[in-house]
């Protein structure tokens, strides 16, 4: 069964690395640097600083120990794993882009990992009818994997692993920032913005004698 599905994987990855020329080359070599995209995660801010305000910092800090944990995690498993990426397996014939090659291992790829457990967090603070946040996420998710594939350091598998891991690492980590904000609002914290300042009435004038 595990060769079956090796092969398969094989298969797949061969013929969508297979599927390149300069312009894509190009393309994708950007695609797969995380600070090509800074622009997108100052997108993503802005609407969750419009939603949560002061509260913004709170679910900053979930979000890096997110990131933090799903990144170390995809280590802890290539290290145990130690399945060769298709840059490095023997007697592969592989496209590699500008002699990218990666590590030695890849399963799993943090890279789809880190992007859907993003996706996953994005969903559960925003809501799911908030689509101008999700959809982009989402967009972002597929392509960054599949440059992953298209720059021959991932198989099909190391990112379909890691968007199941990221997806569990991303729930955790939005309930619990879900829950936290909740809390905080139920217990009548206000942020320094937008509390109004409270003024006891008095009567105008001097007092009649």
């Amino acid at each position: 069964m595990i060769d079956f599905l090796n092969h398969i994987d094989h298969a797949i990855f061969s013929f969508l690395n297979g599927l390149h020329n300069p312009f894509f080359d190009h393309l994708m070599f950007l695609a797969t640097n995380e600070f090509v995209w800074l622009p997108l995660y100052l997108f993503f801010v802005y609407f969750v600083i419009r939603k949560y305000k002061w509260n913004v910092l709170l679910i900053l800090l979930f979000a890096g120990l997110m990131l933090l944990a799903g990144d170390q995690l995809s280590n802890l498993v290539k290290d145990t794993v130690q399945r060769f990426r298709p840059s490095h397996q023997p007697g592969l014939m592989v496209h590699i882009v500008d002699a990218y090659k990666g590590g030695s291992y890849g399963f799993y790829s943090a890279h789809a990992s880190n992007t859907s457990c993003v996706l996953i967090f994005l969903i559960l603070i925003m809501g799911k009818n908030k689509r101008i946040v999700w959809i982009p996420a989402l967009v972002w998710t597929l392509i960054m994997s599949y440059s992953r594939i298209y720059l021959g350091v991932h198989y099909p598998g190391d990112t379909l692993a890691g968007w199941i891991a990221g997806c569990l690492v991303g729930f955790l980590f939005g309930k619990g920032a879900e829950l936290v904000c909740k809390f905080i609002t139920q217990s009548g914290v206000e942020d320094p913005v937008s509390a109004k300042p409270k003024f006891n009435k008095t009567s105008k004038g001097p007092a009649k004698a």
